[in-house]
């Protein structure tokens, strides 16, 4: 593999690669986190709701409220565990490090670049095996939740 090809696999497919697993790891830390937050809180909120309506019927808007409160903490709930959030931000950031880490060790020679006839070969045959296994492990995280159906 040469100077150019190497060049052109960096550009057009690893930082592509590295990017996205960067973007997509933060976004669903996020949303996690912020699921996480809405389920704390309105599920804190809702049994205060509840003991205020005994004793005080005038404020029939608090059983409302209430199964408000619930509701959204029902959605929330089901939507992380339906669609993964803390799941997929692990995976994500844990191959972005993985595939940032590798491009040191090609960029230094050390580990098991050390003693390699085409690093460059090589580093391409490991980034992919590295994408490929994230993918296997995506499959089979979403494939667990439908054998469940």
């Amino acid at each position: 593999m040469d100077k150019n090809q190497l060049d052109e696999y960096i550009k057009s497919r690893f930082d592509d690669q590295v990017n996205w697993y960067d973007k997509k790891s933060i976004s669903n830390q996020k949303t996690y986190k912020n699921l996480q937050w809405i389920i704390i809180i309105f599920s804190s909120i809702t049994p205060i709701l509840i003991a205020l309506d005994f004793g005080f019927s005038e404020y029939a808007f608090l059983k409302w409220l209430s199964v408000g409160t619930a509701v959204i903490v029902g959605i929330s709930a089901v939507s992380q565990q339906t669609f993964k959030y803390y799941d997929n931000w692990i995976n994500y950031r844990t191959t972005c490090e993985s595939l940032r880490k590798e491009k040191h060790l090609h960029d230094t020679g050390v580990g098991e670049y050390a003693g390699v006839s085409d690093k460059d070969a090589f580093f391409v045959e490991r980034v992919e095996s590295l994408i490929s296994k994230e993918n296997t492990v995506w499959i089979d995280t979403y494939q667990k939740k439908t054998d469940r159906k």
